[in-house]
């Protein structure tokens, strides 16, 4: 279980690449693209990036391909807005639990209207 401090981290971490996504970005791949959550290491060298992506199989690819073409970009914009002792790797990783929980609202629906 993440500590305080890590828990402020992950989430700051997450607020400043969503906001360099919000500003957008050059790649044509990167569709609509929401940070979900961060999960720093406590030596905060590496960097696990949910993100939910709006879309099918292909986009979703092809957003995590441009998100991880753009990773360089995207680490010195932590680097710049924060003040932390290393710049950690970033990994993006297709954050399931929102298709997840479509998914769990469509089969309810339909359990409702069949009965």
């Amino acid at each position: 279980m993440a500590s305080g401090r890590m828990r402020r981290v992950n989430e700051a971490l997450r607020e400043v690449l969503s906001a360099r996504l919000t500003e957008g970005l050059k790649d044509p791949r990167i569709g609509f693209v929401t940070v979900t959550a961060v999960d720093a290491s406590p030596d905060l060298r590496q960097a696990r990036v949910y993100v939910s992506v709006l879309g099918d199989e292909e986009d979703r690819e092809q957003t995590l391909e441009g998100l991880r073409s753009s990773h360089g970009y995207l680490q010195a914009g932590i680097a710049k807005e924060m003040r932390i002792k290393h710049t950690p790797t970033l990994e993006f990783v297709h954050d399931e639990s929102i298709d997840h929980g479509f998914r769990i609202s469509e089969l309810l629906d339909e359990e409702g209207r069949g009965s």
